[in-house]
Protein backbone atom coordinates (compact mmCIF):
# COMPACT_ATOMS: atom_id res chain seq x y z
CA UNK A 1 0.00 0.00 0.00
CA UNK A 2 1.42 3.74 -0.89
CA UNK A 3 2.01 5.74 2.16
CA UNK A 4 0.73 9.47 2.70
CA UNK A 5 1.95 11.82 4.96
CA UNK A 6 0.76 15.32 5.52
CA UNK A 7 1.43 18.56 7.23
CA UNK A 8 1.00 21.51 7.48
CA UNK A 9 3.31 24.49 6.89
CA UNK A 10 5.47 26.01 9.91
CA UNK A 11 4.47 29.00 11.13
CA UNK A 12 4.64 32.11 9.33
CA UNK A 13 4.60 35.81 10.33
CA UNK A 14 0.89 36.07 9.60
CA UNK A 15 0.24 33.27 11.81
CA UNK A 16 2.44 35.02 14.30
CA UNK A 17 0.58 38.25 14.27
CA UNK A 18 -2.69 36.41 14.12
CA UNK A 19 -3.59 38.01 10.41
CA UNK A 20 -6.22 35.87 8.13
CA UNK A 21 -3.48 35.05 4.82
CA UNK A 22 -5.76 33.30 2.64
CA UNK A 23 -3.85 33.39 -0.35
CA UNK A 24 -1.10 36.03 0.90
CA UNK A 25 2.50 35.04 0.53
CA UNK A 26 3.44 34.64 4.17
CA UNK A 27 6.62 33.38 4.75
CA UNK A 28 8.18 31.29 7.24
CA UNK A 29 8.99 32.85 11.30
CA UNK A 30 12.13 30.94 12.77
CA UNK A 31 10.01 28.99 14.69
CA UNK A 32 8.11 28.19 11.75
CA UNK A 33 11.59 26.93 9.92
CA UNK A 34 12.48 24.72 13.12
CA UNK A 35 9.03 22.98 12.88
CA UNK A 36 9.63 22.32 9.33
CA UNK A 37 13.19 21.22 10.45
CA UNK A 38 11.48 19.21 12.98
CA UNK A 39 8.73 17.28 10.12
CA UNK A 40 11.89 16.74 8.30
CA UNK A 41 13.63 14.91 11.24
CA UNK A 42 10.66 12.90 12.14
CA UNK A 43 10.39 11.75 8.14
CA UNK A 44 13.85 11.46 7.12
CA UNK A 45 13.68 7.69 6.70
CA UNK A 46 10.59 7.20 4.95
CA UNK A 47 11.69 7.03 1.22
CA UNK A 48 9.74 9.56 -0.39
CA UNK A 49 8.53 8.94 -4.05
CA UNK A 50 7.00 12.40 -5.01
CA UNK A 51 5.93 15.11 -2.95
CA UNK A 52 3.13 17.72 -3.33
CA UNK A 53 3.28 21.54 -2.51
CA UNK A 54 0.94 24.15 -2.62
CA UNK A 55 1.90 27.55 -4.77
CA UNK A 56 2.39 29.41 -1.51
CA UNK A 57 5.81 30.37 0.09
CA UNK A 58 5.16 28.76 3.19
CA UNK A 59 3.85 25.71 1.62
CA UNK A 60 7.04 24.94 -0.35
CA UNK A 61 9.10 26.76 2.05
CA UNK A 62 8.45 24.08 4.55
CA UNK A 63 8.75 20.91 1.84
CA UNK A 64 11.90 22.39 1.12
CA UNK A 65 13.00 22.02 4.59
CA UNK A 66 11.28 18.50 5.07
CA UNK A 67 13.14 16.86 2.38
CA UNK A 68 16.56 18.93 3.31
CA UNK A 69 19.44 16.77 3.03
CA UNK A 70 17.50 13.61 3.39
CA UNK A 71 15.52 12.96 0.30
CA UNK A 72 17.18 14.32 -2.74
CA UNK A 73 15.94 14.17 -6.04
CA UNK A 74 12.25 13.79 -5.23
CA UNK A 75 9.80 14.70 -7.77
CA UNK A 76 8.12 17.88 -6.17
CA UNK A 77 5.04 18.94 -7.99
CA UNK A 78 3.15 22.50 -7.18
CA UNK A 79 -0.81 21.98 -7.57
CA UNK A 80 -2.64 25.22 -6.04
CA UNK A 81 -5.72 22.90 -5.24
CA UNK A 82 -4.20 22.51 -2.09
CA UNK A 83 -3.45 25.51 -0.65
CA UNK A 84 -4.97 27.91 1.90
CA UNK A 85 -8.82 28.84 1.76
CA UNK A 86 -9.39 32.21 0.44
CA UNK A 87 -10.72 34.41 3.46
CA UNK A 88 -11.54 37.04 0.77
CA UNK A 89 -12.07 40.59 2.57
CA UNK A 90 -10.56 39.77 5.93
CA UNK A 91 -7.12 38.96 3.94
CA UNK A 92 -4.57 40.72 5.84
CA UNK A 93 -6.83 41.85 9.08
CA UNK A 94 -6.34 41.17 12.25
CA UNK A 95 -8.19 37.98 13.67
CA UNK A 96 -8.93 39.54 16.91
CA UNK A 97 -10.11 42.71 15.58
CA UNK A 98 -12.16 41.11 13.45
CA UNK A 99 -13.77 38.83 16.13
CA UNK A 100 -14.24 41.95 18.74
CA UNK A 101 -16.18 43.57 15.54
CA UNK A 102 -18.02 40.92 14.55
CA UNK A 103 -17.96 38.20 17.53
CA UNK A 104 -21.24 36.31 15.51
CA UNK A 105 -20.23 36.47 12.00
CA UNK A 106 -16.52 35.52 12.94
CA UNK A 107 -17.43 32.17 14.13
CA UNK A 108 -19.45 31.37 11.30
CA UNK A 109 -16.63 33.01 8.89
CA UNK A 110 -13.87 31.25 10.50
CA UNK A 111 -14.53 27.50 11.37
CA UNK A 112 -18.35 26.97 9.47
CA UNK A 113 -18.47 24.39 6.85
CA UNK A 114 -20.16 26.24 4.40
CA UNK A 115 -20.29 29.79 5.47
CA UNK A 116 -17.83 31.70 3.34
CA UNK A 117 -16.06 35.14 4.77
CA UNK A 118 -17.15 38.21 2.60
CA UNK A 119 -15.67 37.86 -0.58
CA UNK A 120 -14.22 34.35 -0.49
CA UNK A 121 -14.16 30.81 0.32
CA UNK A 122 -15.87 27.92 3.01
CA UNK A 123 -13.78 25.40 4.05
CA UNK A 124 -16.64 23.46 1.75
CA UNK A 125 -15.30 25.48 -1.13
CA UNK A 126 -11.92 24.34 -0.10
CA UNK A 127 -13.21 20.79 0.11
CA UNK A 128 -14.34 20.71 -3.35
CA UNK A 129 -10.95 21.77 -4.99
CA UNK A 130 -8.84 19.51 -2.23
CA UNK A 131 -11.38 16.57 -3.19
CA UNK A 132 -10.40 17.16 -7.21
CA UNK A 133 -6.81 16.72 -5.79
CA UNK A 134 -7.22 13.37 -3.83
CA UNK A 135 -9.47 12.12 -7.02
CA UNK A 136 -7.04 12.54 -9.33
CA UNK A 137 -3.90 11.75 -7.42
CA UNK A 138 -4.59 8.99 -5.67
CA UNK A 139 -5.24 6.44 -8.32
CA UNK A 140 -1.58 7.07 -9.74
CA UNK A 141 -0.27 5.85 -6.41
CA UNK A 142 1.98 2.44 -7.14
CA UNK A 143 1.89 0.42 -3.44
CA UNK A 144 5.67 1.49 -2.78
CA UNK A 145 5.31 5.17 -3.39
CA UNK A 146 5.88 7.54 -0.44
CA UNK A 147 4.21 10.78 -0.99
CA UNK A 148 4.91 13.91 1.46
CA UNK A 149 2.10 16.72 1.40
CA UNK A 150 3.17 20.29 2.28
CA UNK A 151 -0.46 22.09 2.44
CA UNK A 152 -2.22 24.66 4.96
CA UNK A 153 -4.47 24.07 7.97
CA UNK A 154 -7.81 24.47 5.81
CA UNK A 155 -6.90 22.29 3.21
CA UNK A 156 -5.89 19.65 5.76
CA UNK A 157 -9.13 19.69 7.07
CA UNK A 158 -10.47 17.97 3.94
CA UNK A 159 -8.03 15.51 3.81
CA UNK A 160 -8.53 14.52 7.23
CA UNK A 161 -12.03 14.08 6.63
CA UNK A 162 -11.95 11.98 3.54
CA UNK A 163 -8.97 9.64 4.65
CA UNK A 164 -10.65 9.50 8.62
CA UNK A 165 -14.15 9.44 7.87
CA UNK A 166 -15.09 12.71 9.78
CA UNK A 167 -18.25 14.92 9.91
CA UNK A 168 -18.24 18.28 9.05
CA UNK A 169 -18.23 19.57 12.18
CA UNK A 170 -15.15 17.31 13.87
CA UNK A 171 -13.65 18.16 10.44
CA UNK A 172 -13.75 22.03 10.89
CA UNK A 173 -13.25 22.06 14.82
CA UNK A 174 -9.53 20.40 14.77
CA UNK A 175 -6.72 22.93 15.35
CA UNK A 176 -3.50 22.05 14.27
CA UNK A 177 -0.20 21.91 16.49
CA UNK A 178 3.06 22.73 15.19
CA UNK A 179 5.20 19.66 13.41
CA UNK A 180 2.06 17.14 13.56
CA UNK A 181 2.06 14.70 10.33
CA UNK A 182 -0.57 12.38 9.68
CA UNK A 183 0.15 9.38 7.99
CA UNK A 184 -2.36 7.43 6.04
CA UNK A 185 -2.09 3.87 3.69
CA UNK A 186 -4.25 4.02 0.38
Amino acid sequence: MAKIFIFRHGQTEDNKTHTFSGFRQSDLTPEGIEEAKTIGETLKNEKVTKAYQSDLIRSEHTLQLVLGNYHQGVEIITDPRIKERDYGNLTGKNKDEIEREYPEQFKLWHRSYDVPPPGGESIQDVEVRVLAFLNDVLPTLKPEDVVFISTSANALRPMRKYFEHLSNNEMCSYEYTPSQVFNYQV
